[in-house]
């Protein structure tokens, strides 16, 4: 199973680097000890309170990317403190990845506080995902109500088809913002249809549109 070590120490002080050295050293023998391959070590100095570290933003891309499923920490602050901790849990575990730690002695075991928390972020993120779902089919239905016909719009299937589809069809993004279609729900109805556009995109071609028409 491939492994990544992840080290953190809260400032710079040579203390601190001891620290760093020793996690390294324990977290090595445990995934030894565990049969784990350990691809990467990632070490690095900062608080544990701030998301935005190289060092764990490397690991997160490293667990997506490289097909790890196992993360080595000292224990769970390691990852981070506060209300950062949890984002990371969460983040970690939906990637279908075990924590192991040296305060567990192998893998870890969340506090109950902790796992109820994670549950609770799991259900909220899955209603996003839901409410999402829905804002899509209804805007494609208002769309469709509207005159827009996908049909038309789709045509062009077949081995090159998804690089054409990456562009917004600028005539129904016109017409159906005369219909009244928020650029949100133009955004929606469009990424329902195969076209990777979001509402920023959308509004940008409209405005294009309508400064050419200006001119």
């Amino acid at each position: 199973m491939k492994a990544v070590i992840y080290c953190r120490v809260s400032t710079t002080k040579e203390t601190q680097e001891t620290s760093l050295a020793r996690q390294e050293e324990e977290l090595t023998a445990l995934a030894a000890s565990r049969g784990l391959e350990v691809i990467k070590v990632i070490k690095e100095q900062a608080s544990g309170y701030d998301l935005e570290r190289e060092g764990i933003l490397a690991l997160l891309s490293t667990i997506k990317d490289k097909q790890v499923k196992a993360v080595l920490i000292q224990d769970e602050t390691r990852l981070g403190r506060g209300n950062a901790k949890i984002a990371l849990l969460h983040c970690i575990v939906k990637e279908g990845v075990k924590l192991y730690s040296i305060s567990h002695h192998g893998e870890l075991q969340l506090s109950e506080s902790d796992s109820m928390v994670l549950q609770i972020v799991s259900m909220v993120e899955e209603y996003q995902r839901k409410i999402h779902n829905i804002k899509i089919k209804r805007g494609m239905n208002r769309a469709i109500e509207h005159g827009y016909k996908p049909e038309r719009n789709l045509k062009n299937q077949g081995e090159n088809s998804g690089r054409e589809r990456k562009e917004a069809p600028l005539a129904e993004i016109v017409r159906l913002r005369g219909n009244g279609l928020t650029f949100a729900e133009i955004a929606a109805t469009l990424r329902g249809f195969g076209y990777q556009v979001s509402k920023a995109t959308v509004h940008r071609r409209y405005q294009e549109y309508v400064d050419k028409q200006q001119e």
